[in-house]
C-alpha cells in the first residue's frame, strides 16, 4: 500500500469518526448491543452475553468484546461505541484497495476504494453499533484468502481463509462459514476446478477454525446447555431464516432496491456504464476475476433474497466485490471517479452534521434518561409503555420494566422457538401499578394516545416535547381506575 493510500485512510477514518461523540445510542437494536456490552462489563463476565439481568443469545461474542474493549479504552460513551465499527470500516476499504490490487492494478485498486467509502451504505455502516463492518471484513477475508491461495498455488493461504471463517461465525454465527463455503463451492463447480477442494488443507484447517470460532460455542454449550441451542440456533438462526421478523419486507425485490440505495450513486454510474458497454461485454469472454467476482455478488444477494427475515444491512458482503467490478469499469475515467467521490465525502460530512447527528439524538432514549434524573428525586417508579426502549435503560441506570395487563404477560414473554423469544425484559401488570403516588412512563410518542385510552382514569402530565420518545408523570387516584379501556 502507497504512503498515499495510506493518508487516505487515515483521513477517512478521521471524517468518519467526526461527530461521533455526538451520536447517541439508538433504539432499538444499537441499544442492546451497548446494553448488553455494559452489563458484561460491570458483571466482569466476558464469555456470556446479558442484558436486563438476563442471559441473552442473539449474536456470538465478536462483537461484544468490540464494545467492551472500547469501553475500557474511552470509558462507556459513545464516542466509544461506535469506535470499532469506524476501525474495521476502514479495514474494508484496505481491504479492497489490496484485492483490487492484487487482481489488477493501481488505477482500478484507487476507484475501487473509492466507489466502496463513498456508497452510502458505508456512510451508515461506518458509525453503527452493530455487527456489521467487523463481520464484512471477516467474511471477505475469507474469500480474498481462498482466491489468492486459488490463484497463486500458495496452499498455506487457505489456512487464513478458516481463520477468518472463524472470526466470522464468531461474529455473526454460521452464515459466517456456510456462505463464503457454497460462494466458493459454486465458483469451483462453474470453473471445473472442484479437484482444488482435496488440496484445501482440511485437517489444519479444521483445527485452525475450531480453535478460532468453535471454543466460545463450547463454552456457551457447557454453561447454558439447550437453553443456549435453541434460543441462538433456534431462534437467532433457523426461525430468521424461515419466518420473517418484518413480514412487510420479505418481498422479492428487496435486495434490488438495497443495491440501487445502498450502492448509491455507483449503482446508478454502474448501470449507465454496463448500458453504454453492454455489446463489448456481452461478447467478451470473462475473465476468472470477473467469474469470480460476479458469482461473489449475485451469490450473497440471492441467498440473503431466500431467507424470509430481511435487513437493509445483510447483502453488505456483496458490496467489495461489485465496488472492484465498478472500479474495472471506470478504469480510464479516474477523474470523474475522485471528483464524484470528492463530491460524496464533502455532501456526507454535511449530512452527518446537519441530519445524522440530530437525527439520531432525536431516536435515542439519552434525552428522555437525563430527564428521569432531573425530576425523579422522589425515587418513584419508572416504567415503559408501548415499545420498549432500551437506550432509556442504557442511559439512566434504572431497572425500567414493561407494564402490560397481566392477561397479556404469559403472550410477551419468551417461549419456544419463537420471536417473544427476545422480550426477556422485567416485566409488570398494569394492574399491580402504584395507586396515589407518580409514576414516570417512558412511551414512544406516536402510542401515547394509545396509553390514554388504554388507563382513561389515570392522570397524565407530558414532561418531554419529543417526536419520538417522551416521558409523562402518571398518578392512578385508585384500585378502580386501573381498569382497561378501549384500544380502538
Amino acid at each position: 500500500m502507497n504512503r498515499t493510500v495510506l493518508w487516505a485512510l487515515i483521513a477517512g477514518m478521521m471524517l468518519v469518526l467526526a461527530g461521533n461523540a455526538w451520536m447517541p445510542v439508538t433504539d432499538p437494536v444499537e441499544s442492546n448491543y451497548a446494553l448488553t456490552a455494559r452489563e458484561m462489563l460491570e458483571a466482569g463476565d466476558f464469555i456470556s452475553p446479558r442484558i436486563y439481568g438476563n442471559f441473552w443469545y442473539d449474536k456470538p461474542i465478536f462483537f461484544y468484546w468490540e464494545l467492551i474493549a472500547a469501553f475500557s479504552l474511552f470509558g462507556v460513551n459513545d464516542f466509544a461505541a461506535r469506535f470499532f465499527p469506524v476501525v474495521f470500516s476502514v479495514l474494508n476499504v484496505g481491504a479492497v484497495y489490496c484485492f483490487a490490487k492484487k487482481l489488477y492494478d493501481e488505477r482500478t485498486a484507487v476507484c475501487s476504494a473509492l466507489v466502496f467509502a463513498t456508497t452510502t451504505s458505508f456512510f451508515y455502516l461506518s458509525r453503527a453499533i452493530i455487527t456489521d463492518m467487523a463481520f464484512v471484513f471477516f467474511f471477505n477475508a475469507v474469500l480474498i484468502s481462498f482466491y489468492l491461495a486459488y490463484r497463486s498455488g500458495n496452499r498455506r493461504l487457505y489456512l487464513a481463509s478458516f481463520f477468518f471463517a472463524g472470526l466470522a461465525v464468531l461474529t455473526k454465527g454460521p452464515v459466517g462459514i456456510l456462505m463464503p463455503g457454497l460462494i466458493l463451492l459454486v465458483f469451483l463447480l462453474v470453473r471445473r476446478r472442484t479437484r482444488e477442494l482435496m488440496h484445501m488443507m482440511w485437517v489444519p484447517g479444521i483445527v485452525i477454525f475450531a480453535a478460532v470460532g468453535g471454543y466460545w460455542y463450547y463454552r456457551m454449550y457447557a454453561m447454558h446447555g439447550m437453553d443456549f441451542i435453541t434460543n441462538f440456533f433456534g431462534v437467532h438462526n433457523f426461525l430468521r431464516a424461515t419466518v420473517s421478523e418484518h413480514p412487510r419486507d420479505d418481498v422479492w425485490y428487496y435486495y434490488t432496491l438495497i443495491f440501487l440505495l445502498g450502492f448509491f450513486p455507483w449503482s446508478f454510474v454502474m448501470i449507465a456504464r454496463v448500458k453504454a458497454k453492454w455489446q463489448e461485454i456481452r461478447h467478451r469472454k470473462w475473465s476468472e476475476h470477473v467469474i469470480f467476482l460476479v458469482l461473489w455478488a449475485g451469490l450473497v444477494n440471492v441467498l440473503f433474497q431466500l431467507m424470509a427475515t430481511k435487513y437493509v444491512t445483510y447483502t453488505q458482503p456483496a458490496f467489495l466485490p461489485l465496488a472492484i467490478l465498478a472500479g474495472r469499469l471506470l478504469r480510464g475515467r479516474e477523474r470523474f471517479v475522485r471528483r464524484l467521490a470528492a463530491g460524496m465525502g464533502i455532501f456526507y460530512l454535511v449530512l452527518n452534521f446537519a441530519v445524522a447527528v440530530p437525527l439520531i439524538q432525536s431516536h435515542s432514549g439519552r434525552a428522555v434518561a437525563e430527564k428521569i434524573e432531573s425530576v425523579n428525586t422522589g425515587r418513584h417508579l419508572v416504567v415503559s409503555y408501548g415499545d420498549y426502549s432500551a437506550s432509556t435503560v442504557y442511559y439512566s441506570h434504572e431497572r425500567i420494566p414493561w407494564i402490560v395487563w397481566r392477561s397479556e404477560i404469559a403472550h410477551e414473554k419468551p417461549a419456544g422457538i419463537s420471536w417473544d423469544a427476545k422480550n426477556v425484559m422485567p416485566f409488570m401488570a398494569i394492574e399491580d401499578l402504584p395507586v396515589g403516588e407518580p409514576i414516570y412512563v417512558i412511551c414512544i410518542s406516536r402510542q401515547a394516545e394509545r396509553m390514554q385510552r388504554e388507563l382513561p382514569n389515570a392522570k397524565f402530565r407530558r414532561l418531554t416535547e419529543r417526536k419520538y420518545l417522551d416521558l409523562y408523570e402518571m398518578v392512578i387516584p385508585d384500585a378502580a381506575a386501573k381498569q382497561k379501556g378501549s384500544m380502538d
